[in-house]
């Protein structure tokens, strides 16, 4: 029997062994994609590793929003908030209410006064070049009569003596302790006198010739003010009495009061040359040889 047996192992598979397989197809690249996206997911290695919002440096922020106005529905007509109302107004719109406003409670006109700066001479001089335009403006063209050209530039031009009137004291002393921020105040204001119309009737005049008058006790009080300080020297230095002396000049002697002031404040400005070389006390040459207020020798010696 042994004979018969071949020596050559059983054709058939041992139940242990794993059947014969069939030789491999080429796999798709959608299936090696797939695993390998699968041995990165195992080993911890994939995308999500490499996401900004896995690092520690990087901490997701909330945005904050702004609160959205809550708008009614109901559409219905109101008054202007005050922000919105004053963008609506002018300048001289402006003054109109504040002024209403000052005028029906007091203590608010005088907070008003006390807290605003005050006004400079170049400010001054532009609200009263403004009354001056309208004075101009309202001048007839052509040959008309003296009459009819007063009566038509009456309004304006009483409005701008009264502006020059009102604005002069807030540039005197004791208001105004720098006699040049005066001087130069006073010294524009004149011009703008200078330049009032002159009428041919000696009764439309009057009103030119207030205004002369009043500036010209403005300059003397100035003046004496100023004469006060190292014996009026800076109103000749700086050629106040030169420009006040051409000022009465071109108003027809109508400053005289003002010319008297200067006379008396700087002593050498009536006297002649020859008076000031050989007057050795007078206070010019005293400051100019630098022994003003030097103790004066007295006797033969």
């Amino acid at each position: 029997m042994n004979l018969l047996l071949s020596s050559q192992p059983s054709v058939f598979p041992h139940h242990h062994e794993s059947p014969r397989q069939s030789p491999q197809r080429s796999q798709s690249p959608f299936y090696n994609m797939a695993n390998r996206k699968r041995k990165a997911d195992e080993d911890g290695d994939g995308d999500e590793n490499m996401s900004p919002l896995n690092s520690p440096a990087v901490q997701p922020r909330s945005i904050a929003r702004p609160s959205k106005k809550v708008r009614s529905n109901d559409i219905t007509g109101r008054p202007l908030h005050l922000p919105r109302l004053l963008e609506t107004l002018d300048t001289a719109q402006l003054r109109t209410v504040l002024e209403r406003i000052c005028e029906s409670h007091p203590q608010i006109g005088h907070e008003v006064v006390t807290q605003a700066p005050r006004p400079s001479v170049d400010a001054a001089l532009e609200v009263l070049r403004r009354y001056q335009d309208k004075l101009n403006g309202s001048i007839p063209y052509g040959n008309s009569s003296a009459e009819y050209t007063y009566y038509r530039v009456k309004e304006p031009l009483v409005a701008l003596i009264d502006a020059i009137a009102d604005f002069t004291p807030q540039f005197l002393p004791p208001t105004e302790t720098q006699p040049t921020k005066s001087l130069d105040f006073l010294d524009r204001a004149t011009k703008l006198i200078h330049e009032l119309p002159d009428w041919e009737p000696q009764a439309y005049r009057h009103h030119k010739e207030c205004a002369y008058d009043d500036i010209s006790k403005a300059w003397a009080l100035v003046i004496n003010e100023a004469g006060k300080r190292a014996g009026g020297f800076n109103l000749h230095s700086d050629g106040w009495d030169q420009a006040l002396s051409r000022h009465n000049e071109q108003s027809g002697g109508r400053l005289a009061g003002a010319i008297s002031a200067m006379t008396s404040s700087v002593g050498w400005m009536g006297a002649s040359p020859d008076q000031n070389s050989n007057d050795q006390n007078s206070i010019l040459n005293q400051l100019m040889s630098g022994s003003y207020g030097s103790p004066v020798r007295v006797g033969p010696w």
